[in-house]
């Protein structure tokens, strides 16, 4: 249980209006731009809080202005570790993808530096699924996700959102992985896009969210 406030979290665009802290949410779809809508709509900070985000395809200044399309000045409220662009105010960038080890470190390092500024805070990682392509061993990916990104969430007043594009080639049985990660997550998402700005999210582990939610990308 994590030790802070027991507020809950929402995501009133999305009808997402009582994600309980502590709560790690894996992301699963094959429509990236759907996937990513979504996404950065649960890990956008409202005014209390801050994000901090891994992207390994976007640059931060991207990430900052996602966020910001989410929620009005979401993207000030954001530390984000970019696997492209250059790094900035708030942003810094990452070297190789596939050293898990100082990614995990660095992660953790932000996440401890954001619950200085404000305790409450979400994370994210988009995309998974280009960190599992990356990596040596996917097996490597689980430790980080435990190590780093679960642990942080068990301890803290904050929820996480891993997201993974099931259409990614990572060199592994992408139901594999999406089956052995729902072990060590608390809920899963899986969009399904289903028009051209019209998703489907079918929920799990989500407790008083509707099982099926249709939202507008």
């Amino acid at each position: 249980m994590s030790l802070g406030s027991s507020e809950s979290f929402t995501a009133d665009s999305m009808g997402l209006d009582a994600i309980d802290s502590g709560t790690s949410i894996l992301l699963v779809g094959d429509d990236s731009d759907a996937l990513k809508s979504v996404f950065y709509r649960l890990v956008a900070a409202e005014e209390d809080e801050r994000s901090v985000v891994v992207a390994t395809d976007e640059s931060g200044r991207g990430v900052q202005r996602a966020l910001n399309r989410a929620v009005r000045g979401a993207g000030s409220r954001s530390s984000v570790l970019t696997g492209t662009g250059a790094s900035g105010t708030d942003i810094d960038t990452i070297d190789d993808l596939g050293d898990l080890t100082k990614l995990g470190m660095n992660l953790s390092m932000h996440l401890s530096e954001t619950q200085q500024q404000t305790p409450r805070f979400r994370t994210g990682i988009y995309l998974c699924s280009t960190i599992c392509a990356e990596a040596d061993d996917v097996r490597s990916v689980y430790r980080l996700l435990n190590s780093n990104f679960l642990s942080e969430l068990r301890r803290g007043d904050g929820i996480g959102v891993c997201a993974l594009d099931t259409s990614s080639d990572i060199g592994a049985s992408v139901s594999s992985v999406v089956a052995g990660m729902k072990t060590s997550f608390k809920a899963c998402i899986e969009v399904e896009k289903t028009g051209r700005r019209e998703a489907t999210l079918t929920t799990s582990g989500l407790s008083g969210v509707d099982e099926t939610v249709t939202v507008s990308l």
